[in-house]
C-alpha cells in the first residue's frame, strides 16, 4: 500500500497581540492509501487546525505537508473536506449544490447531470433534487454535504465533526452510511472527531492528539473485520474506547492546572 499523506515535523503557530500561540508541535503522521483514520482530542488541541492544514486552507508555521510526495501549498479538487455545519449554498437547490465544484471546473451538459443523478441515487436523495437546503432534514444536508465532496472525486476525504449537529440516532445511521459508502469506493478518509466510539466504529486507525500544543503521542490500531452496531458491544471496542477516554481525560485535566 502507498503512501497517500505524509506529515513531516509539522508545527502551526498563531501570532497574537500577547505572543505566540503554538497550536501544532512537531507532527508527524504517515497516512496510506484508500485507509480511513480518526484524529481524536481534548478541546484545543489542533484538530481542526491540522485538517485545515492537510487541505491547504492554512500554510503550516515549520515542517511540510506531502500528498502522493508533492508538497500541499494550497487548496486541491484532490482533498474534499466537509465540515460540522453543512455548508449547503441556500439559494441553490440540491442538484445545483451537488454540481457546483463540477461546474467551477468546467463540466455541463449531459455528463454533470450524469455525474450528479449517479451520486444522488447513491445518496438516496433522487427525490429531492429540486428542493433547497432548508427544506431536509439535518441527516439529508449533511448526506448532500458528503456527497458534493466525493462527486469531485478527490483521492482524500477530509472529515471535520461532520455529523456532531444531529441527534443520537440520525449520527448513528449517518455513520453507517458513510463507512458503506467507503467500502464502496475505498478513498483515503481523515476524520477529526471528540466521539471515541464513532472514532472507533470507522477507523482502522485512531491517533490521540495531546492537549495544546497538540503533539500525536498514541496509535490506536483498530482490527474489527465488520462494522455493525453490535461491534460497540464487544469487549475489545469497550476496552479500547475506556483506554482512549482515559487519555483524553488525563490530557483534558492538564488544560485546568
Amino acid at each position: 500500500m502507498s503512501t497517500e499523506i505524509e506529515l513531516c515535523h509539522l508545527t502551526k503557530i498563531f501570532p497574537l497581540q500577547e505572543g505566540n500561540l503554538t497550536v501544532l508541535d512537531d507532527i508527524n503522521l504517515t497516512v496510506q492509501n484508500q485507509e480511513f483514520i480518526s484524529l481524536v482530542g481534548a478541546s484545543g488541541s489542533g484538530k481542526s487546525t491540522l485538517l485545515s492544514l492537510i487541505a491547504g486552507l492554512e500554510a503550516p508555521t515549520q515542517g511540510e505537508i506531502l500528498q502522493q510526495g508533492r508538497p500541499v501549498t494550497q487548496p486541491s479538487a484532490e482533498r474534499g473536506l466537509v465540515f460540522q455545519s453543512y455548508t449547503l449554498f441556500p439559494w441553490l437547490t440540491v442538484r445545483q449544490n451537488m454540481g457546483f465544484g463540477l461546474e467551477l471546473r468546467g463540466m455541463t451538459g449531459r455528463e454533470l447531470k450524469q455525474r450528479v443523478d449517479a451520486y444522488l441515487e447513491i445518496i438516496g436523495l433522487t427525490t429531492f433534487a429540486q428542493q433547497y437546503p432548508q427544506q431536509l432534514s439535518g441527516g439529508m444536508q449533511q448526506r448532500v454535504a458528503l456527497a458534493r465532496a466525493l462527486i469531485n472525486e478527490p483521492r482524500v476525504l477530509l472529515l471535520d465533526e461532520p455529523f456532531a449537529a444531529l441527534d443520537t440516532q440520525t449520527r448513528s445511521l449517518m455513520q453507517d452510511f458513510l463507512y458503506g459508502l467507503w467500502q464502496r469506493n475505498p478513498l483515503t478518509v481523515i476524520l477529526v472527531t471528540h466521539d471515541v466510539s464513532e472514532a472507533l466504529y470507522l477507523s482502522q486507525k485512531v491517533y490521540l492528539l495531546t492537549s495544546r500544543p497538540g503533539k500525536l503521542t498514541q496509535e490506536f490500531n483498530v482490527d474489527f473485520a465488520e462494522r455493525t452496531p453490535e461491534i460497540r458491544l464487544n469487549p475489545l471496542f469497550q476496552q479500547l474506547q475506556a483506554q482512549i477516554l482515559q487519555s483524553l481525560r488525563i490530557e483534558a485535566l492538564k488544560t485546568f492546572n
